[in-house]
């Protein structure tokens, strides 16, 4: 007997699950399907594991500073590798088992299986077929692994079993320097891994503003070498190493961690079907603020639509998914304000409008070296570049790019200023506290502020005006 329901739910990842507590509202007749672990890549494998080894990674790393702050360390610290793995692991479960709950109690909602799309309006898995009223995809992605890498065995991991390791490895290549390769590159070099990185392109960490890249290529790599615009090949070296090549530069390791990007998790599922067309990743045209395939019931959230793999991003997606596919009509929402962060020390950040999307002609830059920066002086924590970016005619917000201390605390504070519409003479009229390192936001609002073409003198606190 044909199953019917009003809401298809593929995939229980983060943007998955936040579309299921919205449909939830409205319905009770849905089913969510899922293959593969439960739990959403950033519970398991991404942003808390991270931050659980990085942390632990900083704590070791302040001994450094000990001497110049005024302590006598008579003792030794040594790392016990598998005690801060098994610490990760462990609070790692706790997140993955409250995330869990949302399906615990599904009873019969909840399918464990692949689906295949036959239609819009059906899908099958293990065997059944389901006809639904709406359709969301949410499949998530996948780390890419290069096919002839795989041969190496348990000797290369990404991100999947990093975590799984129950000791931490001698050396380690890092293949990759985007958010999760350069945040564990950092951290295992910390912790005393020699590691080695490596990237194909010329900047790190995401970023796109050449003089940001450039003060954090310099900080980082004061840590591990780092070899950009590199072409990495793998190969045996004995005892069960792995020889790392990137033309005259050699590294024997005994691991490397891949993190060269990441693929739609679209096998199997038959996005053809869906009788539209599909991009070279295998993915239909859908509108961003709808999260609708055209014209069809169907929507598709979170990192499997390849628009921004945050989990931010893709819990709004969700949320925008969810409530669209319940609705009689299509609601159109606006997208807040791009926040994106690697979690490494300097922090490096972005907010608004990245360097690289700029129209330079139509644009003033306010810059801030945070090598004199009072607050940042005082943890010893003074290096990095903020750039903050404004319309030369107007003066309002649009971006910034950033590798400072606190920089994932600053680049809230921007995107919140950006997405309310102010102009820097605004957010020069908000209060600054002293000595705190936002300080250096007013300091490059003051940069910008002397460049814009109507530009407003006077006071920068604010006039009070009479009704």
């Amino acid at each position: 007997m044909l199953r019917k329901v009003d809401v298809v739910i593929i995939g229980a990842g983060t943007a998955g699950l936040s579309a299921l507590g919205h449909v939830r509202k409205r319905t009770e007749n849905f089913v969510i399907i899922n293959d593969g672990p439960y739990g959403t890549t950033c519970a398991r494998i991404g942003c808390m594991p991270s931050k659980m080894l990085i942390e632990a990674a900083d704590i070791y790393h302040k001994r450094h500073l000990y001497e110049e702050m005024g302590f006598k360390l008579t003792g030794s610290i040594e790392v016990d590798g598998k005690a801060v793995l098994k610490r990760a692991r462990g609070l790692r479960d706790k997140f993955v088992s409250s995330v869990m709950r949302a399906t615990n109690n599904l009873g019969d909602k909840n399918i464990s299986g692949r689906a295949k799309i036959l239609t819009p309006n059906l899908v099958e898995v293990n065997g059944e077929q389901i006809q639904t009223k709406a359709l969301i995809i949410a499949t998530g992605s996948t780390p890419i692994m290069p096919e002839p890498w795989k041969k190496f065995g348990d000797r290369i991991v990404t991100n999947e079993e990093l975590f799984e390791m129950d000791h931490l490895p001698g050396s380690l290549a890092v293949v990759g320097l985007g958010a999760i390769g350069l945040e564990m590159a950092q951290a295992f070099s910390r912790l005393g891994v020699e590691v080695t990185g490596f990237d194909a392109l010329s900047t790190i960490g995401g970023i796109t503003d050449p003089e940001v890249a450039a003060s954090a290529v310099k900080l980082l790599g004061e840590e591990f070498p780092i070899h950009l615009e590199s072409r990495v090949t793998l190969e045996e070296d004995g005892s069960k190493r792995i020889l790392v090549r990137s033309g005259d530069i050699e590294v024997s390791v005994e691991k490397v961690l891949v993190s060269v990007g990441r693929k739609p998790n679209t096998a199997g599922l038959h996005m053809e079907n869906l009788g539209v067309p599909l991009n070279a990743m295998g993915i239909p045209e859908f509108n961003h603020n709808t999260m609708q395939v055209g014209n069809l019931p169907v929507f598709i959230a979170g990192d499997v639509n390849t628009r921004i793999p945050l989990l931010a991003e893709a819990a709004d997606d969700g949320h925008i998914a969810g409530v669209n596919s319940i609705k009689d009509s299509i609601q159109s929402y606006c997208r807040r304000t791009f926040i994106g962060i690697v979690f490494t020390h300097p922090n490096i950040a972005a907010a608004g409008t990245k360097f690289a999307d700029l129209d330079m002609e139509n644009t003033v830059i306010g810059a801030m070296d945070y090598s004199g920066q009072a607050r940042a002086m005082t943890a010893l924590q003074n290096h990095g570049m903020l750039r903050i970016y404004a319309e030369k005619d107007s003066g309002k917000l649009i971006g910034a790019e950033m590798a400072i201390p606190d920089g994932e605390h600053l680049a809230h504070s921007i995107s919140w200023a950006i997405q309310r519409g102010l102009t820097v003479f605004e957010a020069l009229e908000l209060n600054f506290y002293h000595p705190v390192t936002e300080e250096g936001i007013r300091a490059a609002l003051r940069v910008a502020a002397n460049k814009i073409e109507k530009r407003e003198s006077g006071p920068e606190i604010p006039v009070c005006r009479k009704s």
